[in-house]
């Protein structure tokens, strides 16, 4: 088992999941972060820390497609193991649906 990153952290890129993650598995991508469900060690330190409340185990249910994001993306954006700046309109878009369409975009992040 690991955790996953949903939907609700594009956008808004809080990453104070990053400053307690042991293992550093997070990356960054331009609009997201995602977990490596390889270095994920499933300690949930990180799930409490998401102010979007993005995290979650994967072992709930509907959740396939972004356990394949996380997997994809974690082998191809930066490693991310300090908190970057969280973005100005980040309370702006937390809470909000339908923003993977919308938003979500394959590019790398700046990476830490």
């Amino acid at each position: 088992m690991a955790y996953v990153v949903t939907e609700a952290c594009i956008r808004c890129k809080y990453m104070d999941c990053v400053e307690v993650c042991p293992v550093d598995c997070f990356y960054e991508g331009e609009s997201m972060l995602v977990i490596n469900p390889n270095e994920c060690i499933d300690c949930g330190v990180c799930e409490p820390e998401c102010p979007a409340e993005a995290i979650v185990p994967d072992t709930e249910p509907g959740l396939e497609k972004w356990a394949e994001l996380n997997a994809k993306y974690s082998a191809e954006w930066p490693n991310i193991t300090v908190k970057g700046e969280t973005p100005a309109d980040a309370d702006e878009w937390k809470g909000k649906d339908g923003k993977f369409d919308q938003f979500f975009s394959p590019a790398p992040g700046k990476g830490s």
